[in-house]
């Protein structure tokens, strides 16, 4: 384990197991997928698994500011634990925030305060969370955004974002997977 994964998995922890025990179990799969896909990531493996198991903090209630939870968890990375500027831009954008944001008018805010990193590691988080399941065990992209519009409700806020997303959302997972299928074609 790297020095950045010894530091968020306490951190995650923390904000997360007690009054959270279920997101604590997803933020921990969704890590685990991250461990998963590392051959394509080289030298960010550990900068991906670090944003996969802080991905959610944000919904800790004692983090919780806007209900916006990309953003509430960044603001905190930043501003209380100092934490390393990608994995917190990548914890503001990941799993298509924007579309999001855009949808509770904090896009400006998202942009504004926080960089995107690249197209394949916003992918590589995207595949990790949307390929877990809220108890932490894989899934795929089409029953995940199926269960998060069932449990939010079709017409919400969140049901409508997560059918807007799904088409980048697969596209995202496709990619990771063909990025993976190469790697694994490579010689050693």
């Amino acid at each position: 384990m790297s020095e950045l994964t010894k530091w968020a998995y306490p951190l995650a922890e923390s904000l997360l197991a007690e009054p959270l025990p279920r997101r604590w179990r997803h933020s921990q799969g969704v890590a685990e997928r991250a461990r998963t896909i590392a051959l394509i990531l080289g030298e960010d493996a550990e900068l991906l698994e670090a944003a996969a198991v802080l991905h959610d903090i944000g919904y800790s209630p004692d983090l919780a500011k806007t209900g916006f939870h990309p953003l509430d968890g960044a603001r905190y990375l930043r501003d209380v634990a100092n934490a390393d500027d990608r994995v917190v831009n990548l914890v503001a954008h990941h799993s298509c925030a924007w579309m999001e944001a855009e949808a509770r008018g904090l896009r400006e805010e998202l942009d504004g305060e926080f960089p995107r990193e690249s197209a394949h590691l916003n992918d590589a988080l995207c595949f990790c969370d949307m390929n877990t399941t809220p108890d932490g065990t894989p899934t795929n992209p089409i029953d995940r955004v199926n269960e998060i519009a069932g449990r939010y409700g079709p017409d919400s806020l969140i049901g409508t974002f997560i059918r807007r997303a799904e088409p980048e959302i697969l596209a995202s997972t496709s990619r990771v997977l063909e990025r993976v299928a190469v790697a694994k074609r490579q010689p050693t």
